[in-house]
Order: structure tokens, then C-alpha cells, then sequence
């Protein structure tokens, strides 16, 4: 069974950082690609940012380029990680990792097959 288990949302005054964290459980997820979206309140969710199967080409969105980074790791578990700096109360909002099988990065949320639950993120002005 396929799971991705993201961790290390919290509540951070503007300007701080968070590092989330998605890991992947039930298959190899080497070969996979992974990305980053979230969903605030009353809006549509929003791709963030994405990592290709290799981790060797990252893709952000214009509103978190420059404060986002995305990295991962494909020993054992595949862990995809969002170290996210220069927060601002615009950056509240459900973050969800996703996957699909394939070279990547992709960007749109109909190309990923697996979703993680989410983690709040809340910012504080």
C-alpha cells in the first residue's frame, strides 16, 4: 500500500522557517517524482514547488521562489523534504506532497497518481 506521511507543519511568525518533511512508504519511490502543493482556505490547491526521480532538477512557483527549497533523499525510504524560509502570513495554507511514477518534475496537480493527508502551516503576521 502506497503512503506518503507528511510531517513539520507548525505555527511561525512572519519572516521565520519550517522544514516539512514527506515520506514515502509501501514501494520504491526512486523512480518516482515528487512535488509540493498547498490549499489555503476557500481557494483552489496551488502547485509549490517539484523534484525530478534523480533530485538533480527542482521547479518552484513564482511566489516561493528565492525562500523555498526542495531536496530529497532516495536511500531506503524516499523522503522529500521543503525547507521553507522568509515565511509570510500568504504561505498559510494545508501543504500535501505528492508523487507519480516517472523522470519529472511535473507541475500540475492531475499528473500526480499518490497524496499525502497534509500538514497546517500557519503563518503569523
Amino acid at each position: 500500500q502506497v503512503q506518503l506521511v507528511e510531517s513539520g507543519g507548525g505555527l511561525v511568525q512572519a519572516g521565520g522557517s519550517l522544514r516539512l518533511s514527506c515520506v514515502a512508504f509501501g514501494r520504491t519511490f526512486s523512480n518516482y517524482a515528487m512535488g509540493w502543493f498547498r490549499q489555503a482556505p476557500g481557494k483552489e490547491r496551488e502547485w509549490v514547488s517539484a523534484v525530478s526521480w534523480s533530485g538533480s532538477s527542482t521547479y518552484y512557483a513564482d511566489s516561493v521562489k528565492g525562500r523555498f527549497t526542495i531536496s530529497r533523499q532516495n536511500a531506503k525510504n524516499t523522503t522529500v523534504y521543503l525547507q521553507m524560509n522568509s515565511l509570510k502570513p500568504e504561505d498559510t495554507a494545508v501543504y500535501y506532497c505528492a508523487a507519480r511514477y516517472g523522470l519529472g518534475p511535473y507541475r500540475g496537480p492531475n499528473e500526480y497518481d499518490h497524496w499525502g493527508q497534509g500538514t497546517q502551516v500557519t503563518v503569523s503576521s
